[in-house]
């Protein structure tokens, strides 16, 4: 995409700084109200502090990169030293003690968006394959019980990809695999796809679906935006992506799937979405109540059914009581999963947060490991 390539002047400071600085300010907001706290309140706060502090955890949206994957995605090189300062590729003693220190027991790994999606040919096949082999063969050898992954795939050649995610899975115990939103200009609900999805049913893995930059025509249509003084290239790569985008995206993806009958064709395939549920918690009344009878004579379920049967959920980066509950409201506690997004938010943060969190112990075992362990049939 011409814009984005010319863009992010910025972003040494990068997207891990911003959400550090808006964690700043939440917490400022949060001791500015109260001038005076009681002792009483304090030692409540500490209690809560000190909940479930035996949890185990199973980090679900995690991510990585090399040198190959940063040559080829890098949009300049101040994007080049953003990934590199980010930890990305740092997968030996670095990460195993920040996970140690968070309390994580297992992370499961995925390729810097967009993988390797893009590369078309035998160079995409070959490139899929040796990340998935540096993987299974480096901190998975190296750290047993520590990493898992999902599967990069060269999705521009979808039958070589349903053959690298069967090989993946049998040879390497890969868990799944990750796509990243927009596969050139379609989606995974486009007929080329359907070796893919038909393998994963097939294997019983999961494909998470992680948001991508949108294509140039999406890209000049809904975010290219002009503001004079200001750096609008950099502020429009953040607005089609991480600042709002991807989440939309990732709800109509999830959407085209259901509506064009991809579950009803492939009734046991399971996706999973990150943060907190793009935005469904927010939409699911209108979403279901608006289309359902649309939908009523296309689909062999009701709409909303194919939510809780197809569809988990992580809490990857959005760590917010409120929007946990919200989901909960919808979603059943036995389709969520913790996800921090490593490194883009901090480990320990998500997870004192979810110690924190006001559920049943029975509910956040689900979601902190048990739920992970049944879909991907892994112990912490």
């Amino acid at each position: 995409m011409k814009q984005i390539e010319k863009t992010l002047e910025s972003l040494t400071m990068g997207r891990r700084s911003f959400l550090t600085g808006a964690a700043a300010l939440g917490v400022g907001a949060g001791l500015s109200a109260p001038a005076i706290i009681s002792s009483a309140a304090a030692t409540e706060k500490s209690v809560i502090a000190l909940r479930d502090q035996d949890l185990p955890f199973i980090a679900t949206e995690e991510t990585y990169t090399t040198e190959e994957l940063i040559a080829l995605n890098a949009i300049n090189d101040q994007h080049v030293e953003y990934l590199r300062e980010t930890g990305l590729a740092e997968l030996g003693p670095g990460r195993i003690g920040a996970m140690d220190k968070a309390g994580i027991n297992v992370q499961i790994l995925s390729a810097h968006t967009p993988g390797v999606q893009n590369v078309p040919g035998q160079e995409g096949i070959d490139f899929a394959y040796r990340l998935n082999k540096m993987i299974a063969d480096g901190p998975m050898a190296t750290h047993p019980g520590r990493y898992q992954a999902y599967a990069t795939l060269p999705l521009q050649n979808p039958e070589a990809s349903a053959d690298e995610l069967e090989r993946a899975v049998r040879e390497d115990g890969f868990v799944g695999a990750m796509t990243n939103g927009f596969i050139g200009n379609k989606f995974l609900d486009h007929p080329d796809f359907e070796p893919i999805l038909a393998r994963a049913e097939a294997l019983d893995v999961p494909i998470y679906l992680h948001p991508g930059f949108p294509p140039e025509d999406v890209f000049n249509i809904y975010y290219n935006t002009v503001r004079p003084g200001y750096d609008q290239l950099f502020q429009n790569y953040i607005f089609s992506g991480s600042g709002y985008g991807w989440h939309q995206e990732v709800l109509t993806q999830c959407l085209r799937l259901i509506i064009t009958g991809v579950f009803d064709k492939f009734p046991k395939l399971q996706m999973i979405i990150g943060h907190m549920g793009e935005g469904l918690p927010f939409y699911y009344e209108r979403i279901v109540g608006d289309m359902s009878e649309s939908t009523e004579d296309s689909l062999n379920k009701p709409i909303g059914q194919y939510f809780s049967d197809n569809f988990w959920y992580t809490t990857s980066a959005f760590f917010q009581d409120e929007l946990l509950h919200l989901l909960l409201r919808y979603i059943s506690v036995d389709r969520v999963m913790f996800g921090t997004d490593y490194p883009f938010a901090d480990m320990k943060q998500g997870t004192d947060w979810f110690r924190a969190v006001d559920l049943p112990r029975e509910a956040k075992e689900k979601i902190a490991f048990r739920n992970a362990e049944k879909l991907f049939g892994i112990k912490v």
